[in-house]
């Protein structure tokens, strides 16, 4: 069977170059990083290289790079790290889980939080964000990319906002990094995630970016590891696995790979709405990542779609990896105004570097049919079918 992955934003398959670059550290190179003698310096040059190339991927300094176990680790680093009792907090209403959940923990920890709510395509008001504001607000933590939308918000703008109030601004980057160019100067902010996992390197692997100056609290106590902010001997393979992705990543915006993934999610939006009737794009005016698309489909069950299509040999997912088998709608599309109905009937199709246009063909050559099936035993489109009529 044919297979396609159209799920990318869950977690990206490793590219061979990167699994090349990675694979001595499992042997010959194995030394500690933390070690004087020749097999540690041996993969402590390894680690510094890694972390000079994620530098250039950010427009960052290398010192200003702290390796962590993954974007989940590197959002709770910027905001516990930053964050103590009484400060005040925003954020908004679309974030990850990682960011969402650190500050209704915060909550009970006797800080506050504002949750900043979204227009219909997924962007925050900045007036909003300017009244938002207090004498104690602490940090602003606003993503970069919404993972389930690919909707990117005016990080400059917040940046510049956050500086004239002279505070912290931490953004999850995880879904914008190798998709959009990043310079942390540009978009004015402190902290900024990555993950490797969603850039083609393995899972297991990230890094934070703290603009030099500022003071974090660590979460782990142990040895001075990466400048005594994250203890803990380094993931080796993990990091020179991250570097390598980094570099492959800031070369797609050279090489047109990443005008090609753009290429293949329109022509995916435009077949899909010409041959499918009542079905929409979420946030189709705003300005988006080029892999992610998010089509409602209306009058089917998405989870009964994903399954369907996998059947078929196509991966695809109603929103993000962290929330799957919940009942409950995608809090990021009820945030934006649709229905529970609608919310649940949404897909998320998201490219990386490894799809082809026969990908597209496979997907474009299966997804109208199985939609119409779905709709055939579907009580909600017999009704409406009926009114219509």
């Amino acid at each position: 069977m044919q297979r396609a992955y159209f799920d990318n934003n869950a977690t990206t398959p490793l590219l061979p170059d990167v699994l090349e670059a990675m694979h001595p550290y499992f042997l010959d190179q194995f030394g500690n990083a933390s070690s004087i003698h020749h097999h540690g310096q041996q993969t402590r040059a390894a680690v510094e290289k890694a972390r000079e190339s994620v530098a250039e991927l950010l427009g960052a300094r290398a010192s200003e790079i702290v390796f962590t176990s993954g974007g989940t680790e590197a959002d709770n680093l910027a905001i516990f790290g930053l964050v103590k009792p009484g400060d005040h907090v925003i954020t908004s209403t679309i974030e990850h889980s990682a960011v969402l959940n650190t500050c209704r923990h915060l909550e009970t920890q006797g800080c506050e939080v504002t949750y900043l709510p979204v227009d219909c395509e997924g962007l925050i008001d900045l007036d909003e964000l300017r009244r938002a504001i207090r004498s104690n607000t602490k940090l602003i933590s606003i993503m970069w990319a919404n993972n389930e939308t690919g909707v990117l918000q005016p990080v400059s703008e917040i940046g510049r906002i956050a500086a004239e109030a002279d505070v912290y601004f931490h953004t999850d980057a995880i879904q914008a990094a190798g998709k959009v160019r990043i310079d942390v100067h540009e978009a004015g902010c402190d902290l900024l995630s990555i993950s490797g996992h969603k850039i083609h390197a393995p899972q297991g692997v990230g890094a934070l970016y703290v603009r030099k100056g500022t003071l974090l609290q660590p979460m782990l106590y142990g040895g001075r590891h990466e400048r005594m902010r994250r203890a803990g001997t380094e993931n080796v393979p993990g990091i020179v696995a991250l570097g390598k992705a980094a570099e492959m990543a800031k070369l797609g915006f050279e090489d047109g790979s990443v005008v090609r993934i753009g290429e293949m999610r329109d022509r995916i939006e435009r077949t899909v709405l010409q041959q499918i009737d009542q079905a929409g794009v979420n946030g189709r005016l705003a300005a988006r990542t080029p892999n992610t698309t998010n089509i409602y489909f209306d009058c089917i069950e998405g989870e009964a779609l994903v399954i369907a299509l996998d059947l078929k040999g196509i991966a695809v997912s109603t929103g993000a990896a962290c929330s799957s088998g919940t009942i409950e709608p995608s809090h990021v599309l009820v945030a934006m105004g649709l229905s529970g109905e609608r919310a649940r009937a949404s897909m998320r199709f998201s490219l990386g570097k490894q799809n082809t246009n026969e990908d597209v063909d496979l997907l474009l050559n299966t997804v109208p049919a199985t939609v119409a099936r779905l709709r055939e035993i579907s009580p909600v489109y017999k009704r409406e079918a009926v009114k219509v009529g």
